[in-house]
């Protein structure tokens, strides 16, 4: 447990930043580079890398998907108010392989078992890397060409994480697309459609991760994994895209129309209640910019209408021109002001 509260204090810290003024990040970012040195020193490489893999996944997926899986289940009149698909976005809410009840252990189950497969690969691979072939960590765990354990300096991890979030959403659409809903390899379309595509409801978080193995491997695990080898993010850099991303589909699979993003997870939900609903008729991509670029996007689930729509609901561009317009005002003052001191 040591090390689970070790490595929670330093991603906790990181991903404040944004809230912080700037005489408190300044002290925030020295105290995490410090923990992060004290941690790299006392621990192995592959139990940073699991542990840090694990508790992300579990805090920031698996059990919010669970308590959300409880509310729906415990609480359905109420559940229902906030579902977008009403009593159909509730789970098990019509009578599917093995019954109500049995289709929801099932997708339990399996999701559990799929995340679990995906931390086992992701540290199988750096095991055999490092202890098997005794080549560096794929991912920047510990050192450097100096020896020293430190944090990415931030324009390395603004970088990365750029390339990290645009990579996997590239590969997200085209995996999807290409492998998973292509005649051209069967068993791998056969495998989706079977899986993900046999639900008896609009998704829920947990569905997020239910898919055969190996296209949950393909789908949801190499988009994010594959970037951050191939460009050796640092493994703080790694955990804070998969936080991201596991926030993402938490909420962009929950079907609940009560979001924290008033324009990116609103649309990108709607996008994966048309995607599951049509049985993987469109919608392929999780951002849906790809989808609109290929033609790929449902009827009334359009990136650009949503981003529009959104924008509309809360006069972002009012919002703008009136600040815009009080920018020029107080310059205007300024320049006033300036003239009559000389």
């Amino acid at each position: 447990m040591s090390i689970l509260t070790a490595l929670s204090t330093p991603l906790t810290a990181l991903l404040a930043l944004p809230l912080l003024s700037s005489w408190s990040t300044t002290l925030n970012l020295a105290f995490v580079s410090l923990t992060y040195t004290t941690l790299a020193l006392t621990h192995s490489p592959l139990s940073i890398e699991l542990y840090g893999t694990t508790l992300i996944r579990l805090i920031l997926f698996l059990l919010p998907s669970l308590l959300f899986l409880a509310f729906d289940l415990l609480l359905p009149s109420l559940a229902v108010e906030v579902k977008a698909q009403g009593e159909r976005g509730l789970p098990g809410s019509k009578r599917g392989r093995g019954g109500r009840g049995g289709r929801v252990c099932e997708v339990l189950g399996w999701s559990v078992l799929n995340v679990v497969l995906g931390i086992a690969v992701q540290v199988g691979l750096e095991w055999v890397a490092t202890e098997v072939l005794g080549v560096r960590s794929l991912l920047s765990i510990k050192g450097s060409k100096w020896g020293v354990n430190h944090l990415p300096n931030p324009w390395g991890m603004v970088k990365h994480l750029v390339v990290g979030y645009v990579g996997r959403n590239v590969l997200a659409y085209y995996i999807h697309t290409g492998l998973l809903h292509s005649p051209s390899i069967p068993f791998l379309t056969h495998y989706h459609l079977t899986w993900a595509h046999t639900l008896p409801c609009t998704p829920y978080s947990l569905t997020a991760a239910y898919d055969h193995p190996i296209c949950f491997l393909l789908h949801k695990f190499l988009p994010l994994y594959l970037p951050a080898i191939l460009f050796r993010f640092h493994i703080t850099t790694y955990l804070i895209l998969l936080a991201l991303f596991s926030l993402e589909e938490l909420f962009t699979y929950s079907g609940y129309t009560v979001l924290p993003s008033t324009v990116m997870l609103r649309g990108m939900a709607r996008r994966t209640d048309a995607h599951m609903m049509s049985k993987g008729k469109g919608n392929f991509g999780p951002v849906g910019m790809l989808d609109w670029v290929h033609g790929t996007s449902l009827k009334g689930s359009n990136v650009v209408k949503d981003v529009g729509e959104e924008m509309d609901k809360h006069d972002v561009i009012d919002q703008a021109g009136s600040a815009a317009n009080g920018i020029g005002s107080r310059v205007r003052d300024r320049m006033s002001k300036g003239r009559g001191k000389k």
